[in-house]
């Protein structure tokens, strides 16, 4: 099994080989609310580490989906876009928002750990 890391703008990466899988936490989803709307990044977009690449629009706010590395992505769940319900449901597993074909795994490095992210929301 990965590792799951996190950002402090509660966005998860798990990586499995070159493929780095994408989502929200349990955390931000609490705090959106219902989701309504996803923008989803098109297959083969390149993105830098914190680069601006999804929108995620619920009944009280939009915000930003960040990329937590960089890559080029190679999938976006498009299932979100007739159920966004799923980030709500499942934020950490069918409710991901992309994959990508991960750039420098060093970046990882740069993340927090699963204790490390339950500490920093802890302060939120």
């Amino acid at each position: 099994m990965s590792e799951t890391r996190f950002t402090d703008q509660h966005e998860w990466v798990r990586v499995d080989g070159d493929i780095a899988t994408v989502g929200i936490t349990r955390f931000a989803a609490g705090q959106l609310g219902d989701v309504v709307f996803v923008e989803l990044p098109d297959i083969g977009r390149k993105v830098g580490q914190g680069g601006e690449i999804a929108v995620v629009e619920s009944v009280k706010a939009a915000s930003e989906v960040y990329a937590p590395i960089g890559g080029e992505v190679s999938e976006a769940n498009t299932a979100l876009t007739d159920e966004p319900a799923k980030i709500n449901s499942d934020p950490e597993g069918e409710g991901w928002f992309f994959k990508l074909r991960v750039g420098d795994k060093a970046e990882l490095a740069k993340l927090m750990t699963e204790e490390q992210y339950a500490e920093f929301v802890k302060n939120q």
